[in-house]
């Protein structure tokens, strides 16, 4: 007689089946949009096709939340590749960053690949669905997933292998066509019904449905600017000759990495003294140069290496703190929760502001607040600036893209700089990192080190960071004037030392175990580094410590 095991449900139902019941039997759910495609097995992710063997509690989760669009996502990748397989044999997809709500990548072949190429493979996409064809996840010894990636020639993937020493790994077989994946896998391609693949020369853009919303698909939003910005990344890969995390990897085995930090810091430092160029080019007409960017870019080691470029170059770039002119707290909008909401932009009092910046520009001599965040009210200090003819008013903030913000000042006298940290490195080839996951490491490693605040809780608090990011920088991002990519390449080498501790502290029964576990398993990928050669203005000290600016 089989054992009998119980399953708890998040409604407070408690369900008994057989030991070796898959998580599939027991939800008994379908292959419909909004159905359940993985599920947390005791705050663990797990496939669908999971058998249980003792008591659990079991959540599903659907494209409802994010880690359920991240699994749509890996089986859309998966049913590409073996769509592209199918149609070009010998063909190499690399799934490379995301734009515009959707996913770029490339498919390299013995010819470039077109328009029409695409609309064969979503049509073949669509057969392979339709017969819905199964996911088998298999565990093989480190040797065999060696022998069949040889065989294959993924290389990239050979890369990665080198510097994992697993004993077995987890692969994934439809067909003849086997691949790994980080991050469990939907059980067969009939749960991938929603979808789109759109040709962005020289790739391709893959579509999907977002959390939330598991039956349509958002409308792709061409992003030409961070389009060229992701581009350039790429070629400082290849300058760096790092293209994959196995790659990195190798570097820092060899020791080379001493050197990749220096060229990839020196990228860095060119690219600011650039945007100063551009700035002093038009010292006439530019008076006001606003940054602006997502949470943990590194805006602030930014702001200030761009002014002492500016400085190099003759011009007295003046810092100007936007949180000086918040409104007091009890005039601060209240968000949907009736909760403060301190990112709106109404949340600053854009009339004193705007007031002031005609003041500076007409050469007048300005006393300006500064806010008492134990109080929450505006005070005066007697603190004055007056600009001069090579001033330059430095803004960094949330909203700097944003016109309302500087609506008095017009356009030609304002340079407007987009900061994040967009990376290119990859897994490898199929297995994208996303740029939020780079920041957050950034985030849970600075909030701990100088704000006091643990792992838990800015994992937390990240889901309420992005939504802000959402409404009040992403929608701007194309209106600046240059972007500047504050990723490097090397990071997670040197962060991962600090992140993995504070993630291991983080209790199972924790909401904020899952995302541990995986930001554990994304970091394990990583060899780590000595930071000892990085220099003391780096945006990464910015996380780390040890900032000349500090």
């Amino acid at each position: 007689m089989s054992k009998k095991i119980k399953v708890r449900l998040p409604n407070g139902e408690q369900r008994e089946c057989n030991e070796g019941t898959t998580i599939l039997e027991v939800l008994a759910s379908g292959k419909e949009p909004g159905e359940p495609l993985i599920a947390l097995v005791d705050g663990e992710e797990a496939e669908l096709t999971k058998t249980l063997h003792y008591d659990v509690n079991l959540t599903p989760i659907t494209l409802k939340e994010p880690r359920g669009a991240s699994a749509y996502l890996r089986g859309l990748s998966f049913l590409l590749i073996k769509a592209v397989g199918d149609i070009f044999p010998g063909a190499k997809v690399t799934i490379e960053h995301s734009l515009g709500k959707g996913i770029y990548g490339e498919i390299h072949y013995t010819r470039n690949i077109n328009v029409r190429d695409i609309a064969v493979i979503k049509e073949r996409m669509q057969q392979i669905v339709a017969a819905d064809e199964k996911i088998e996840r298999i565990r093989v010894e480190r040797e065999e997933a060696i022998r069949i990636f040889t065989g294959l020639d993924m290389t990239d993937k050979l890369r990665l292998l080198k510097h994992i020493k697993l004993p077995c790994i987890n692969l994934y077989r439809c067909g003849n066509l086997y691949d790994y994946f980080y991050g469990p896998m939907v059980p067969s391609m009939g749960y991938l019904k929603v979808f789109d693949l759109l040709y962005y020369d020289p790739g391709f853009i893959l579509m999907y449905p977002h959390a939330g919303d598991p039956f349509n698909i958002p409308p792709f939003n061409d992003l030409p600017k961070l389009a060229r910005i992701f581009k350039e990344a790429e070629e400082w890969a290849a300058i760096l000759d790092v293209g994959d995390v196995g790659g990195l990897n190798d570097k820092v085995a060899s020791g080379e990495i001493k050197d990749i930090i220096l060229v990839n810091e020196g990228l860095h430092e060119k690219k600011i003294a650039n945007i100063a160029d551009k700035i002093y080019a038009s010292k006439d007409k530019i008076k006001i140069v606003l940054i602006a960017g997502p949470s943990s870019s590194g805006k602030t080691t930014f702001a200030k290496r761009l002014s002492i470029q500016l400085r190099v170059l003759g011009l007295k770039p003046y810092p100007l703190s936007l949180d000086d002119y918040f409104v007091d707290r009890e005039r601060t909008p209240r968000d949907e929760n009736g909760n403060y909401d301190f990112e709106s932009i109404r949340a600053l009092d854009l009339e004193l502001f705007n007031r002031h910046l005609t003041s500076f520009l007409n050469g007048e001599e300005v006393e300006m607040p500064q806010f008492n965040f134990c109080t929450g009210l505006r005070e005066w200090n007697g603190r004055k600036y007056k600009m001069e003819k090579d001033s330059v008013l430095v803004i960094e903030g949330i909203h700097g893209l944003n016109e309302i913000l500087t609506s008095s000042v017009p356009r030609e006298n304002k340079y407007k700089i987009y900061i994040s940290a967009l990376t290119q490195l990859n897994i490898d080839n199929h297995n994208r990192i996303p740029t939020t996951d780079g920041r957050l490491i950034r985030r849970i490693v600075r909030d701990y080190l100088y704000r006091g605040r643990d792992a838990e809780t800015t994992i937390l608090t990240w889901p309420q960071v992005r939504a802000g990011e959402e409404k009040n920088i992403f929608p701007f991002q194309e209106e600046a004037d240059v972007m500047f990519n504050s990723e490097l390449v090397y990071e997670m080498c040197v962060l991962k030392k600090y992140a993995v501790p504070l993630l291991q502290e983080i209790n199972p029964g924790s909401p904020a175990y899952p995302e541990a576990k995986r930001l554990l398993t994304f970091l394990s990928y990583f060899l780590e580094a000595d930071e000892n050669v990085i220099p003391k203005n780096s945006i990464i000290r910015e996380f780390i410590g040890g900032s000349c600016f500090e």
